[in-house]
């Protein structure tokens, strides 16, 4: 009784370890990964942006995106809009408020399928110490490459709208749109099993 009994926990536990093989971690490469967002300046004109910083993690699995998840962090420090001036002003009290909330974050709840080499990722970001539901949609990811360092690389873009009222960024109405257009092309590298 025993004997079956040890035998059919191997058997659950090389089941589930086999499950977890196929779940891949990846890095997010931050010098090939650009966090990029627009936004209307007096109703009539778009103005671009970027943040220099991010980091984080990706797991994927290929055959089943319920088991994916991303998790991602930019450093809202970094925003640059190549005017001086105006980054001086987004990361103040006025808009970003940096000092005190030095990071926007990405947490998925839930990746599906959304058509063929598409997903969806609902989940959790974080803007001036307000957390919102959003979702992401992403195009990709593409298939595993090997670079010439023998490191395996993906990529994939994303994208989403939110309206910075609703996370607390309310300076300048009238000026600075509502509606921000956000858009993110990430490089991953696969993390060695541990």
């Amino acid at each position: 009784m025993k004997v079956r009994t040890l035998l059919a926990l191997v058997v659950v536990i090389s089941f589930f370890s086999g499950l977890g093989a196929a779940q891949d971690r990846w890095q997010i490469d931050p010098r090939h990964t650009a966090a990029q967002f627009s936004v209307r300046h007096l109703g009539i004109s778009m103005v671009r942006g970027a943040f220099t910083k991010v980091s984080g993690t990706v797991v994927y699995d290929a055959a089943n995106p319920a088991k994916d998840s991303i998790q991602a962090t930019i450093d809202a420090a970094s925003v640059d809009t190549r005017v001086e001036a105006r980054d001086k002003d987004l990361r103040s009290p006025n808009f970003l408020d940096v000092e005190k909330y030095p990071t926007i974050t990405f947490q998925s709840k839930k990746v599906e399928g959304d058509g063929v080499g598409k997903l969806r990722a609902k989940g959790d970001l974080t803007i001036h110490g307000v957390t919102k539901e959003v979702v992401l949609y992403i195009e990709g990811p593409t298939a595993p490459m090997k670079d010439p360092w023998g490191n395996q690389r993906m990529g994939a873009s994303a994208g989403t709208e939110i309206n910075r009222q609703d996370f607390g960024v309310s300076a300048d109405p009238g000026v600075v749109g509502d509606e921000i257009a956000i858009t993110l092309d990430i490089e991953v590298v696969k993390q060695a099993p541990k």
